[in-house]
């Protein structure tokens, strides 16, 4: 079994990646692998609805030049999927966002390429807004018919500066909980 992780942060190892690895250490412990994949440094153009994927239906997006196919790639054959964003004025961020429109297309337009795989969303935030990132992400979720893993209460972990979402103890405590989830849902659906 494998769960990918996608850090939507610009920065590379940042506190969203903090979180992202705190699930994944829950995942590892229980013989999951994992790998994370963050967008920082990338350039990713939206979803500009030219209806080249409708037309091509090659599990790929008509636009090779970022990491977009890379990851539609690394999604369709992943058994779950972790997305992670900070809040950049009250949402996602672009990168993020972008990401999800131009997946969300493809996979619509190849049969569903994610249907019935689990997934979840998280969330670092300073201080605000943390609630329309992570329903955000939870609508692409949704919206693609993957199954949503939650934990004892939002999906989210406060902290400014790199590193300090640690000291948020019930976040972190969140973040092993969404591993321990997974792996049991996981667990259920290889039976």
């Amino acid at each position: 079994m494998k769960v990918i992780g996608i850090n939507g942060s610009a920065r590379k190892d940042g506190n969203t990646s903090i979180i992202i690895n705190q699930i994944f250490k829950e995942l590892n412990n229980n013989g999951i692998e994992t790998e994370l994949i963050q967008l920082s440094g990338e350039n990713i153009q939206g979803c500009i609805g030219c209806g080249g994927c409708f037309k091509n239906k090659d599990n790929k997006c008509v636009f090779k030049n970022d990491i977009v196919n890379e990851c539609i790639k690394k999604m369709s054959e992943a058994d779950g999927i972790i997305l992670g964003s900070p809040v950049y004025f009250a949402d996602v961020t672009s990168n993020m966002k972008a990401l999800l429109e131009r997946i969300g297309m493809v996979s619509g337009a190849n049969g569903d390429l994610i249907k019935h795989k689990i997934g979840t969303s998280v969330v670092a935030v300073r201080r605000g807004a943390a609630t329309r990132a992570f329903d955000t992400m939870n609508y692409f979720l949704h919206c693609t018919q993957m199954y949503l893993v939650g934990a004892s209460y939002w999906n989210m972990v406060y902290g400014k500066e790199i590193g300090e979402v640690t000291n948020d103890v019930e976040g972190m405590e969140n973040m092993k909980s969404i591993g321990e989830n997974m792996t049991w849902i996981l667990n259920k659906l290889t039976v």
